[in-house]
């Protein structure tokens, strides 16, 4: 069986992989509390389906404005980045799938809550909002799971050193069942 090279016991993995799970879950409900809370507004526009219309738009804003805009996007679901690989929970893992996993299952979990989010009274779907939330967990997914697994694998090898082997004495003789002979 293979571990999941975090070092340690087994019940240990296991709670780190709990814990993981246990983080993903509660900001999974975060946010999916937060994004679909129905706004109260006089008017809402279509939906913006033109990629990157929203973001040209956020842009032409005041830079405070527009930075305040973009990382609206770009924060939400950017800690799935890190929550993601830890809650599958493996050390040695490829540094290009994970990140292909990782992107794959935050682009889904973004555009389920962008069409849950268009039936909800003031909001409304858009492209944008989709692909900012898809690029801030690849950078947070980038800046800190390599160094991470890195660190972890570092850590585990240097605090596991080979076992010393002792020579082996001789125990004495084998023992044997009378009336059974030794096989030809």
């Amino acid at each position: 069986m293979q571990g999941h090279g975090y070092g340690g016991t087994p019940a240990l993995r296991y709670r780190y992989r709990l814990a993981g799970c246990v983080l993903l879950v509660v900001h999974l409900l975060t946010v999916g509390w937060l994004a679909l809370r129905p706004l109260t507004v006089p008017w809402v526009s279509a939906a913006h389906l033109e990629p990157l219309a929203t973001i040209r738009a956020d842009l032409a804003l005041s830079p405070w404005e527009a930075a305040r805009a973009i990382g609206a996007g770009v924060l939400p679901l950017a800690p799935l980045g890190v929550l993601l690989p830890w809650a599958r929970g493996r050390l040695a893992a490829s540094p290009l799938g994970s990140l292909t996993r990782t992107v794959f299952t935050s682009a889904m979990v973004s555009l389920a809550l962008q069409v849950v989010q268009s039936g909800v009274v003031g909001q409304v779907l858009d492209v944008d909002a989709l692909l900012l939330n898809v690029t801030g967990v690849a950078a947070v997914h980038l800046a800190v799971v390599p160094a991470a697994r890195a660190r972890l694998r570092r850590r585990s090898d240097g605090r596991h050193p080979e076992p010393i082997r002792r020579e082996e004495t001789p125990q004495g003789v084998t023992p044997t069942i009378p009336r059974v002979g030794i096989a030809p």
